[in-house]
């Protein structure tokens, strides 16, 4: 398993959500860039970033800051957030963006989600974001009936491989991870299959369970700025116990 530290840029800053919910912004680092310098320094193999305008508004909003961010590292980087054209799939790909993360589009236009994945392949990700089971869109502000592990069974047979599911009501809270949403997804999704976990994750209690899921990755967010979670130490354990570790879990 692999730890991925999350950029969150909202207005061309670095913040963080509570629950998704705009109005919780606040403030975490001063500089974008110097933050993910900071995660290279630390040893992140990848770089989980999100345009919260971008998310919002249907279209990206904080492009420049983050291609510099991409930029300014040599480790790779995630994208998300206002990410619902092919124009703008290609646009970020050819900037230095590793993986770029469809949301909404999954939703809204399968047959995107399916045309990005023949022509980029694992440089694509799905990105779904649950509320109780139900899958979120649109900056997590619009709310649909499809059941989170439905829609990842659905994009992992259009051929997405990453699978990047948030829990949002574990979101920015450090209350622990949702454990049961990922062995869920490990139960319906074919083996090859890259889950990553986003939501929750506080300490390092957190950080073992979800490494002995077997599972791709976890992002961690909240946790890194708040303290809670060395992200230094969590990485050498995840690199210590290889892919699936011999890790207990709860």
């Amino acid at each position: 398993m692999i730890i991925l530290p999350a950029i969150d840029i909202l207005d061309n800053k670095c913040v963080r959500l509570a629950q998704g919910k705009y109005e919780t912004a606040s403030e975490v680092a001063g500089n974008p860039v110097e933050t993910a310098k900071y995660f290279a320094g630390c040893g992140a193999e990848f770089i989980h970033m999100v345009d919260l305008n971008g998310a919002k508004e249907g279209k990206p909003q904080n492009a420049e800051i983050i291609i510099k961010i991409a930029e300014s590292v040599d480790v790779p980087v995630e994208l998300g957030g206002g990410i619902r054209d092919m124009e703008t799939i290609d646009y970020y790909i050819n900037n230095g963006i590793s993986r770029v993360i469809l949301g909404s589009a999954i939703l809204k236009n399968k047959e995107l989600a399916q045309n990005a994945a023949a022509k980029h392949g694992d440089k694509i990700a799905a990105g779904i974001d649950a509320k109780e089971r139900k899958v979120q869109t649109s900056g997590w502000l619009a709310g649909s009936e499809i059941d989170f592990a439905e829609l990842a069974s659905e994009m992992a047979k259009i051929g997405i491989k990453n699978i990047i599911c948030t829990d949002i009501k574990k979101d920015g809270m450090l209350s622990g991870v949702n454990l049961d949403y990922y062995r869920e997804l490990k139960s319906v999704l074919p083996p090859e299959a890259n889950i990553t976990a986003s939501g929750g994750a506080k300490d390092m209690e957190d950080i073992k369970n979800l490494c002995g899921l077997g599972i791709y990755g976890a992002i961690c967010g909240k946790a890194i700025y708040s303290g809670s979670l060395d992200l230094a130490e969590a990485i050498k354990f995840t690199k210590r116990h290889g892919e699936y570790g011999n890790i207990e879990t709860v």
